[in-house]
């Protein structure tokens, strides 16, 4: 299985640190918030990561490589010529990269400690989402979860973490253009097509200067 890691945003909640540095750059105890996941992923068994890059894109590749240095082969999904296609239009456009029926996707802008998994079966399911007890800036959450199934229901909602893994399927109506990810979530879930774990680890959505701080403040 292959894993990508969504790092072409802007950052904009982020100002003024993404002012010169990309977020993914950011440093969390002294390494960059995508460095962690590569190594985790390395260490796991994952051999093949695709990286989509648009916003100071080329400070990314300069500073990851061929991803020699952590034993994995790093391929960048470039965004540059068309703009950055948000979350689904990125994963849609780097398709063609994956190659898999189904694949990891982590976002560059998180900090956690969940174990991936280099051979998940989703068992016919378009994606299996992990999520996390809901954080101050998300008290309402995002998805409900029931007996391990994901739906839309008002009550008992998680925070999804920005971890999933994901059927090349969910993405057929999507490509070559920009697209958010969680309509596509949100119409699986109601076809019953989402399955869900909630993960009670480590996990920080790294959204603003403040919640860096935060997290920089906190031990390893």
């Amino acid at each position: 299985m292959k894993a990508m890691i969504l790092a072409a945003g802007r950052g904009e909640r982020m100002r003024p640190l993404t002012d010169k540095i990309p977020k993914p750059l950011l440093k969390v105890h002294g390494k960059s918030l995508i460095v962690w996941h590569i190594e985790r992923l390395a260490y796991l068994g994952f051999s093949e990561i695709i990286i989509n890059i648009e916003y100071l894109g080329d400070m990314i590749e300069k500073s990851l490589g061929d991803g020699s240095q952590w034993g994995v082969n790093l391929i960048y999904s470039d965004e540059r010529q068309t703009g950055a296609l948000e979350s689904a239009g990125g994963i849609a456009n780097a398709l063609p990269l994956i190659q898999n029926e189904t694949f990891l996707v982590v976002n560059g802008d998180i900090w956690c400690d969940y174990e991936f998994e280099t051979n998940f079966d989703l068992r016919g399911d378009l994606a299996h989402l992990i999520l996390v007890p809901n954080p101050k800036h998300n008290q309402s959450g995002d998805f409900a979860l029931r007996k391990n199934r994901v739906s839309n229901d008002t009550k008992g909602r998680y925070t999804f973490s920005g971890i999933g893994y994901y059927s090349a399927k969910l993405f057929e109506e999507t490509k070559n253009k920009k697209a958010p990810l969680a309509p596509l979530l949100r119409e699986a879930a109601n076809n019953g097509k989402v399955s869900g774990l909630f993960y009670d680890g480590r996990w920080h959505d790294i959204g603003t200067p403040q919640r860096l701080n935060e997290v920089n403040s906190t031990s390893v």
